[in-house]
């Protein structure tokens, strides 16, 4: 497989689509009753907040589009602000440097990373089942079945890995993923000897396939699940025309290596730079 660089246009391409993916999922939260959700752009990015504690409460994408004007920090730090939460920044580490010092300056700190990986979609990869796992698209009536096991999975971290950098409350995170799962979202449940065993998903966008998470409940780790939901979504994202699939792990991540040894390779690491709520 031939080593895939990632330059400018390329992480742009990519970090314009999670943009949009959060931006959509937000505007899902906002239509709630009485809901104080809000998506703002910001430089080529967007601001989105939920809900209090939710993981769509970040700034993404930002980056490419210049360095972000003051008064337009102003605007959307005094937005977070007004619903009591901290401000939460994912820079690219191939964005305009000018960006980091300026979020400093104005006082973000560093908090984590995450890494962003990717693999070419030109040459169809093997398909990998192991033994005793099935993967399965969604069936009609299934999806309180999928969110369910995505919520229990995410709930309860690897713990031969890093700690989790980020937690949040089980009811939130369910709405979260269910906001997430839109249009042009392809869900997957994974079954050891019958049994459901793990959840993922896929976001298809103009030729990009993102590969939107996976998790596998504890008592059936070890099997190959990973695994097989990788080479799954591989697959389809072939059958739907992609040329490149995406993945955000965290770092020396069980999830990294998973995704490495089924041939991504690491393209940027993303800053995670927060502003505390005052």
């Amino acid at each position: 497989m031939n080593a895939l660089f990632c330059d400018l246009p390329l992480a742009g391409r990519i970090e314009r689509a999670e943009a949009r993916r959060m931006a959509e999922a937000t505007g899902v939260a906002r239509g709630r009753p009485g809901s104080a959700a809000f998506v703002r752009p910001v430089a080529g990015g967007v601001a989105t907040f939920a809900e209090a504690g939710s993981p769509l409460n970040k700034i993404a994408g930002l980056g490419f589009g210049g360095v972000p004007a003051p008064d337009v920090l102003d605007e959307t730090e005094q937005a977070f602000a007004a619903v009591g939460s901290p401000v939460q920044a994912e820079l690219a580490h191939v964005a305009d440097p000018a960006i980091a010092a300026t979020l400093s300056g104005r006082g973000y700190r560093l908090e984590s990373f995450e890494n962003v990986l990717g693999r070419s979609l030109r040459e169809e990869p093997d398909r990998v089942t192991p033994p005793g796992v099935e993967i399965r698209p969604v069936g009609a009536g299934e999806f309180g079945t999928w969110l369910d096991t995505a919520v229990d999975a995410f709930t309860q971290p690897e713990t031969d890995g890093p700690p989790p950098d980020q937690e949040f409350p089980r009811e939130v995170l369910a709405r979260a993923l269910r906001d997430l799962a839109g249009d042009g979202v392809r869900r997957y449940l994974a079954l050891c000897d019958g049994v459901v065993a793990g959840a993922g998903s896929m976001c298809v966008t103009d030729g990009l396939a993102q590969f939107t998470g996976a998790a596998t409940l504890p008592g059936h780790r070890r099997r190959g699940v990973q695994t097989a939901l990788l080479s799954a979504r591989l697959a389809d994202a072939v059958s739907a025309g992609c040329d490149l699939a995406v993945i955000t792990t965290q770092p020396a991540s069980k999830s990294q290596q998973n995704a490495q040894r089924r041939g991504f390779q690491l393209l940027y690491t993303r800053a995670v730079l927060v502003k505390p709520a005052d």
